[in-house]
């Protein structure tokens, strides 16, 4: 297919695909998907060989959140039954986060509820971030917290933080539809804060609200322009409870193609499959593999993912291999902690709330509510963590 050998050299050069190339991609018919997929994973291959990174969330503080993200089982007037709890002391933290650290993340993820966190806050996840540090040497620390005010990125830094997530979510065109309580720029405006702070910064998406192909692509394409290091592809969860409850849109076959796009559109960064893999992906998880370099290692924010153990032997089973603390997760030419990879700038990952055909012909799915389990376990209970 001319298309995939076009998109495959461009990936080797780091050159942007064009609009319609990307969706094109996502126009890509089931009968070829396995020829996306195989083209797509030379362009992860050249750039991360068959290394995958794990991660590990740590939620700090869960739920009762004033934002009315549409999409979160956190937000304001959310119905659904999770756990909510207010903030882990660091020895807590840093207990959770030893248990993914013991199964393999190489990187712990700390998250904390709520609009953007206060001077006090920021405090409390500095004493985590060092506790976390201290006992696990060669970990990597992204903090998640909200939106930031001027400074709170580099005292995160000076904490050690390495990392800070933010992501876009969706396409600037379609944001209000999914959340009113602040805006796309304030998201954009977090992101280049952490950046400018020497954090490496982690903006990526949520596919399966109800958004179309452009959305997508509009979303992926801000996002290269942001230039993370790191794009995590969220696929969404519809708890029961939440407005987006009955937005079951996606198939395996349409997350593929997602994660091929991203891929080609973000060669050289880290994609990492995310929230949904377990829910929308299913037996097809392996297969993704070959798009992305990274994922989450047992369960989620307020979910729970497929065991910590069922991780390990899948990432073996297809053929891929853990990535130490003594590798270096980005290419060199991204890696000193900066991002600039991108020469004029460039895109990845986008999605909103406009019309949810997928010009492939695949069929929605039919809901799986039964697949969408509530964590019980871990993080803000006594039972054991899934590591």
């Amino acid at each position: 297919m001319d298309l995939l050998n076009t998109l495959v050299d461009k990936g080797l050069r780091r050159e942007t695909p064009t609009r319609a190339e990307a969706l094109a991609v996502l126009a890509t018919s089931d009968d070829d998907l396995l020829e996306v997929v195989a083209a797509a994973g030379k362009v992860r291959r050249h750039w991360f060989g068959r290394r995958v990174k794990l991660n590990y969330l740590v939620n700090l503080k869960s739920g009762l959140c004033p934002e009315d993200c549409s999409y979160c089982s956190q937000r304001l007037g959310s119905k659904a039954e999770i756990l909510k709890y207010t903030w882990l002391k660091p020895d807590q933290a840093s207990e959770a986060a030893a248990a993914g650290l013991a199964g393999g993340a190489k990187r712990v993820c700390l998250v904390a509820s709520g609009r953007g966190p206060t001077d006090r806050d920021v405090d409390r996840v500095s004493d985590t971030i060092k506790a976390i540090k201290e006992q696990n040497e060669g970990v990597e620390v992204c903090a998640c917290l909200g939106l930031l005010s001027d400074g709170q990125a580099e005292r995160l830094r000076e904490a050690g933080a390495d990392a800070y997530n933010h992501n876009l979510n969706t396409s600037e065109s379609t944001y209000g539809d999914i959340t009113t309580t602040h805006t796309y720029a304030d998201r954009v405006d977090t992101v280049q804060k952490a950046h400018a702070a020497g954090l490496s910064a982690c903006s990526g998406l949520i596919a399966g609200m109800g958004e179309s192909d452009e959305d997508l692509v509009d979303v992926v394409f801000a996002l290269r322009e942001l230039d993370p290091d790191s794009v995590p592809v969220n696929f969404l969860i519809p708890f029961e409870g939440t407005p987006l409850a009955k937005e079951w849109n996606l198939t395996p076959q349409r997350c593929l193609r997602i994660l091929a796009m991203v891929r080609f559109v973000c060669p050289d960064v880290e994609v990492r499959i995310a929230g949904g893999r377990e829910v929308h992906l299913r037996t097809m998880q392996p297969l993704a593999l070959h798009l992305a370099n990274s994922i989450f290692l047992g369960d989620y924010l307020t979910s729970e993912g497929q065991a910590g153990k069922a991780d390990l032997e899948m990432i073996a089973d297809a053929g891929f291999e853990v990535e130490g603390t003594d590798r270096v997760t980005l290419p060199e030419h991204r890696a000193g902690g900066g991002c600039g990879s991108h020469e004029g700038g460039g895109a990845c990952g986008s999605l909103g709330a406009g019309a949810s055909a997928d010009s492939s012909g695949s069929a929605a799915e039919e809901p799986r509510p039964d697949l969408v389990a509530v964590r019980r376990r871990g993080a803000g209970t006594d039972l054991a963590p899934n590591a």
